[in-house]
C-alpha cells in the first residue's frame, strides 16, 4: 500500500517541551520507529512533516540578528525542511539499514498570490507565551498573535496550496523504491509571475492541507496524519468528550474543530478521501501501523 505519513510539529516536539536539539533528535527517533513499522510491513512510505516550533524559532533568531535584514519565511521554510529531513532521514536509515534508500528533498509548492489567507493570518509558529510578553512581542514586531490553549503564539498567513511542481521527481524516486521526505512545513511557498517563473512568498502553508495534495497527486491509498493526540474528539476538554473511531467525510464535516490544531487535519482528510476514495487517518505517532490497520485512531473513509 502507498501511504503519506504527515508528521505534526507536535509529534516532532512535544507541547512544553524545550526546543533543543536532542529533545529533537529524541523525538524524531521516535517517529523513525513508527514509520519502519509501516516499511517493514510492506507499505511504501513518504514523510511529510510539520515546523511551526522550528520556523518560528529561526524567525526569531532571524530578526534577533538584525530585524530590519531579517530572512523571509520561504527562506526560513527551506531551512527547516532541510533540517528536520536531515533528522529524519539519518534516524530512518539508522533504523532501517543502509541497504534502504532515503531521501530527503526541498519541495516548492505554488500558492496564490490572491489567496485571502495573506489578510487573514492563522497558521501558529514558534513558541508558546504568556498573554502579556506575545503583546509585547507583537507590537515591538508587528506580529499579528492569537490565543493557543490558555498561551498565545504567532500566526502568519496560511494560504491554500493549489500545485507542486516537484511531483515528478518525488514519483521517479518512488520509482525507485525510496524512501521520500517531502513537502516539509507544507513545502517551500512560491508563486507563479507573469513571465511563467516562481518566486518565494512570506506564508506557511499547512503541512496537512499539502500532504493532502500530495496524496492525491501521486495516487496514494492511505494518507496518515499523526501527532500528540489518540484520535479526533468531539467537544474536546469538555465532559462531552466523544472520541471518533470511523466516520464518513460528509459526517466528519458537520462539526467543528479548533482552526489552528485539529480542523486542518479534519479538512485535509475529507478532501483526500472525497476525491481519491482512499483512507485518511488521524491518531498518535506510535499508533501508526494500528490506524493503517483499523485497529487505532480516527479512521475517515466513504461509507
Amino acid at each position: 500500500m502507498k501511504v503519506i505519513v504527515a508528521l505534526g510539529g507536535n509529534a516532532l516536539l512535544r507541547r512544553g517541551e524545550p526546543m533543543t536539539s536532542a529533545n529533537q533528535r529524541k523525538n524524531v527517533k521516535r517517529a523513525a520507529g513508527s514509520i519502519a513499522a509501516l516499511v517493514a510491513s510492506g507499505h511504501q512510505v513518504t514523510v511529510t512533516h510539520g515546523n511551526g516550533p522550528q520556523i518560528g524559532l529561526l524567525a526569531l533568531q532571524s530578526a534577533a540578528y538584525d530585524a530590519d535584514s531579517a530572512f523571509p519565511l520561504d527562506l526560513l521554510g527551506a531551512e527547516t525542511e532541510g533540517m528536520i529531513g536531515y533528522l529524519i532521514e539519518q534516524e530512518l536509515e539508522n533504523v532501517l539499514g543502509s541497504c534502504h534508500k532515503v531521501a530527503t528533498l526541498l519541495t516548492q509548492v505554488e500558492v496564490d498570490a490572491r489567496d485571502p489567507a495573506f489578510s487573514d493570518p492563522t497558521k501558529p509558529v514558534g513558541p508558546v507565551y504568556d498573554e502579556s510578553e506575545t503583546r509585547k512581542l507583537a507590537q515591538a514586531r508587528g506580529w499579528t498573535v492569537k490565543a493557543d490553549g490558555a498561551k498565545f503564539r504567532r500566526v502568519v498567513p496560511s494560504p491554500q496550496p493549489k500545485h507542486i511542481p516537484d511531483t515528478a521527481i518525488i514519483k521517479l524516486l518512488l520509482e525507485h523504491d525510496i524512501t521520500v521526505i517531502c513537502a516539509g512545513g507544507g513545502g517551500i511557498p512560491v508563486v507563479r509571475r507573469a513571465d511563467g517563473s516562481l518566486v518565494g512568498i512570506e506564508a506557511v502553508i499547512d503541512k496537512d492541507a499539502a500532504s493532502s495534495l500530495l496524496a492525491t497527486d501521486i495516487e496514494t491509498d492511505a494518507l496518515l496524519m499523526l501527532t500528540d493526540v489518540d484520535r479526533v474528539y468531539l467537544n474536546w476538554d469538555t465532559p462531552e468528550q466523544k472520541g471518533l473511531d470511523k466516520v464518513s467525510p460528509d459526517e466528519l464535516l458537520q462539526y467543528e474543530f479548533a482552526a489552528g490544531s485539529m480542523q486542518p487535519k479534519v479538512d485535509a482528510a475529507c478532501r483526500f478521501v472525497m476525491q481519491t476514495g482512499g483512507m485518511a487517518g488521524i491518531g498518535r505517532l506510535e499508533d501508526a501501523l494500528g490506524i493503517l490497520e483499523g485497529r487505532a485512531g480516527t479512521r475517515v473513509s466513504r461509507p
